[in-house]
């Protein structure tokens, strides 16, 4: 042996003695999340017992960062852990979780971010979809886009709330980068580009200095819209990465977005109310008529009571006497004390109020 593999064999002799420890650390983990599945299941029921508490996960992540003492970047070694742990809970109970579909989009890459690869995720056709699948308890969880650093809010998704009786359990961000893709690169002939409205938008100025004359083809998901690239050699299709190995695509031009911090806020949907994590926002929808300080009187009690709003969105209510609908997110959570008197006095002084549930921070 040289002396560089003597030193080597050292430090590897080392890493397969903690590859060990890690591998029994890992079971023992897993028995304790199926001794957690069993209790759950002795004092709550069998069916009604609730096995994903996003409220625990979120303290669990946020204190794996706080103590991270590197070299590993701390967010690295939190996508460590939320992978351990969605094993372990499919252990206790496999989820399945909904999102607008079909593979390949940037809904499925969200809710595999949020529950980790061993959920069982279930594509939709439309968000409708996602909605219905949630509140028939066919699935457990949806995931759903809800605003855009750079086209804003999902107005559909809002609508859909108001249609929905279902609640936010969770929240995340996406870095949303947007590829050209072709099913083959050596020769590409372009005369119609696949992908949904709002890539296009996001895409918009690139798109009209490369391609200003060929045509747009809307469809429901970029998901879709790659998989009719995959058999149209004569057109493109506007994807992520996911959509690029799936569908057996080239990729023609990477990042094609306008905006190189262009990013994505995702709900997760649920029947369950979830408890205080610590750091935790809550939204709500509101309907008001339409008079003289209408936007002030909902939004003095939050000033009053010193909670900070994170988003407020106005739209059409479009039915019987109400003139508007606000969405508004706020941070805290509608246990606490100071949360509660706000929404009590925004109860009386509004036509409707719905909360559509209180949630934690995105840690990831």
């Amino acid at each position: 042996m040289t002396e560089q593999e003597q030193a080597l064999k050292v430090l590897r002799d080392q890493i397969d003695s903690i590859d060990q420890q890690i591998h029994r650390l890992l079971n023992e983990r897993a028995k304790c999340a199926q001794q957690v599945a069993e209790v759950k299941q002795k004092y709550q029921g069998e069916q009604d017992a609730v096995f994903y508490r996003p409220e625990r996960e979120a303290q669990v992540l946020r204190r794996v960062m706080e103590r991270n003492e590197g070299p590993l970047p701390d967010k690295e070694v939190a996508r460590l852990f939320r992978e351990i742990m969605s094993v372990c809970l499919a252990l206790e109970k496999p989820m399945r979780v909904a999102f607008l579909g079909p593979e390949g989009t940037f809904t499925q890459q969200a809710a595999l971010k949020h529950f980790g690869h061993s959920a069982d995720s279930a594509p939709m056709n439309t968000l409708d979809q996602v909605f219905r699948e949630v509140e028939a308890g066919a699935a457990h969880y949806g995931v759903v886009p809800i605003e855009n650093s750079t086209e804003g809010m999902a107005t559909h998704t809002l609508d859909l709330f108001k249609r929905f009786n279902l609640r936010i359990c969770g929240e995340l961000e996406l870095p949303i980068h947007h590829h050209l893709l072709v099913k083959d690169s050596a020769e590409p002939v372009i005369k119609r580009i696949y992908a949904h409205q709002e890539s296009f938008a996001q895409c918009r100025s690139w798109l009209e200095a490369h391609y200003p004359d060929v045509e747009h083809c809307f469809v429901n998901s970029n998901g879709e819209g790659a998989k009719r690239a995959s058999e149209d050699p004569q057109s493109a299709a506007i994807a992520g990465e996911m959509a690029v190995e799936l569908y057996q695509l080239d990729v023609l031009e990477r990042n094609i977005e306008d905006q190189p911090d262009n990013s994505t806020r995702f709900l997760i949907l649920s029947n369950q109310e979830v408890g205080p994590s610590g750091d935790d926002k809550t939204s709500i929808l509101m309907c008001a008529r339409d008079k003289p300080g209408a936007l002030y009187s909902l939004l003095e009690p939050f000033h009053r009571h010193g909670i900070s709003l994170t988003r407020i969105e106005t739209r059409p209510a479009g039915q019987g006497g109400w003139s508007y609908m606000f969405y508004i997110d706020f941070e805290g959570h509608a246990d606490e004390p100071a949360v509660q008197k706000v929404l009590e006095e925004l109860e009386s002084s509004s036509v409707e109020l719905k909360l559509l549930g209180s949630y934690p921070k995105a840690v990831l």
